[in-house]
């Protein structure tokens, strides 16, 4: 298993940048997949923000409503994946959630969220 701690949610200005931490413990070399998504209020899915390869930490994907002004890296050293959004809007606003996907059984690990308010 894989447990996830995200961190770094609270209230953001509109304009400026989001910097967000996942922790990672347990049994993180069979995870294929790291990724952030966000959930807004009265839907029930999650929206995909960032995606990367868990062993390459390459082929990078983006959600389309953060291309060009996200970015998704992890620290290996430190356990610790991050999520970094510049020029905040509203529609940037919800609940974050740190995602682990383990291919070969289609297993996902999820943290608890960390939520996102963007003031004007």
């Amino acid at each position: 298993q894989v447990q996830l701690v995200e961190s770094g949610g609270g209230v953001v200005k509109a304009g400026t940048s989001l910097r967000l931490s996942c922790e990672a413990a347990g049994a993180m070399s069979i995870v294929d997949q790291w990724g952030w998504f966000r959930q807004v209020p009265g839907n029930q899915e999650r929206e995909l923000v960032a995606d990367m390869d868990a062993h390459t930490t390459r082929d990078l994907l983006y959600g389309d409503s953060v291309k060009g002004r996200a970015t998704i890296s992890r620290d290996a050293s430190k356990n610790k994946l991050y999520l970094q959004i510049e020029d905040v809007s509203i529609e940037d606003a919800g609940v974050y959630y740190c995602r682990s996907r383990w291919l070969a059984l289609g297993q996902d690990y999820w943290g608890q969220g960390t939520q996102v308010t963007v003031a004007s």
